[in-house]
């Protein structure tokens, strides 16, 4: 028989098949929880970002008051926002997500995402705008992960938090960690479906102890109904539903296309956590490990391997996708490409006509780093902070 749980790295065991609490709404939170307990499900992910905490704890305490589970068998994953990176607000914001939920503490709790963004008081700022100032504006923060992750770890040795690990990190952020960290890194979330298999990433993670945990699991299907900063990739990209092998593997053992991507997960001891409205698909997705694919089968689905990453946070900070020289002797201009979503950057700028690349001019924006060749630029402190290298151009960091 195949196993349910997996064995996190701090000793406590939990479920391989949960549900994921990401997109659903708040008013039918409590609902769908109670429900989802009432069908099997053990484990739920949730997060701060998903403003849904508190109502999905109440479906969680309903389902304990009336008998159907003890709190010992629920299973609550949840995550740290960006803008809670520093310590005492981190301390702060993960007793006020334990408060949420209302279970007495928080089984693993996550730092979301590996980058710090400026503190915005929950309080003063609300959900949808929380994490912008009031002009709209994303401003990254100097926190290092070493600061957050220390104090996931006194959420260890208080009680709020059992176990704690990553969302959404790369492999040299988990090496960063394990030379200071006192507590293990006991899970490692993030996208994982046939069109970014990662395998690289979860090697490492598996063979330091580190379980896995696949969101998105079903690729583009996650993200038709969010807004077009992360919908329009999805639209162009065939549904892994489609895929050929996935639908010879439906066939073949009488599954559904979302069981074949979900068994193919777990069949490498990585836990998933899809979501579902359906009763019935909410059963299929939970009953994914009465069937074993064959290793040629696990190889044929992740051959769909594009390294396509539908969910990409760095679309709020301004990342430069290309560089393109103007006058390569008489380096005078700047062509930047943004991506599409990126907000409107504070520096003066011109858009140039349908392209979506930015118009930057050297001897405005940008002087010679005395410290490095001639092809090397170091913006001007009103520039944010960003790297990016083409046909030996370099822009450094900015020091501001």
């Amino acid at each position: 028989m195949a196993k349910t749980t997996v064995t996190l790295a701090s000793g406590r065991e939990m479920p391989l098949v949960g549900f994921g609490l990401w997109k659903v709404p708040k008013a039918t939170a409590a609902d769908t929880v109670y429900n989802a307990i009432k069908a099997g499900y053990r484990l739920f992910d949730g997060a701060y970002d998903y403003q849904n905490e508190k109502e999905a704890g109440e479906g969680i305490r309903r389902a304990i008051s009336e008998g159907l589970v003890t709190r010992e068998e629920i299973f609550i994953t949840t995550k740290l926002w960006n803008n809670y990176h520093r310590r005492e607000h981190a301390l702060d914001m993960a007793k006020k997500q334990n408060e949420a939920w209302g279970l007495g503490y928080i089984d693993l709790f996550l730092i979301h995402f590996p980058c710090a963004l400026k503190y915005i008081d929950p309080e003063v700022r609300r959900y949808p705008a929380w994490w912008m100032d009031d002009n709209g504006t994303v401003e990254q923060d100097r926190v290092p992960i070493r600061e957050t992750w220390e104090a996931l770890e006194n959420l260890v040795e208080s009680g709020i938090a059992h176990s704690i690990g990553v969302s959404n990190f790369q492999t040299q952020s988990l090496y960063d960690i394990q030379t200071y960290n006192r507590h293990p890194i006991s899970s490692l979330q993030i996208e994982h479906h046939p069109y970014l298999v990662q395998p690289d990433l979860i090697k490492m993670a598996q063979g330091a102890s580190i379980v896995v945990t696949a969101y998105s699991s079903f690729g583009p299907q996650s993200f038709l109904e969010l807004p077009p900063a992360f919908s329009k990739k999805a639209k162009d990209i065939p549904l892994l539903f489609d895929a050929e092998p996935v639908k010879a593997l439906s066939a073949k053992y009488n599954v559904t296309p979302a069981q074949v991507l979900l068994r193919w997960a777990t069949q490498r001891n990585i836990a998933v956590i899809p979501k579902s409205n359906n009763p019935s698909r909410l059963s299929q997705n939970l009953n994914v490990l009465g069937f074993d694919l064959e290793e040629s089968e696990i190889e044929s689905i992740s051959n769909l391997n594009r390294g396509l990453r539908f969910n990409d946070p760095g679309f709020i900070f301004p990342i430069i996708l290309s560089v393109s020289l103007v006058n390569a002797e008489n380096i005078d201009m700047l062509y930047l490409a943004f991506s599409e979503t990126l907000p409107t950057p504070k520096w003066r700028q011109e858009q140039l006509q349908g392209t979506g690349y930015y118009e930057l001019s050297i001897p405005e924006y940008l002087t010679p780093n005395p410290n490095q060749d001639d092809t090397t630029l170091q913006p001007h402190a009103e520039i944010p902070s960003v790297t990016a290298a083409f046909q030996g151009l370099t822009l450094l960091p900015s020091a501001a």
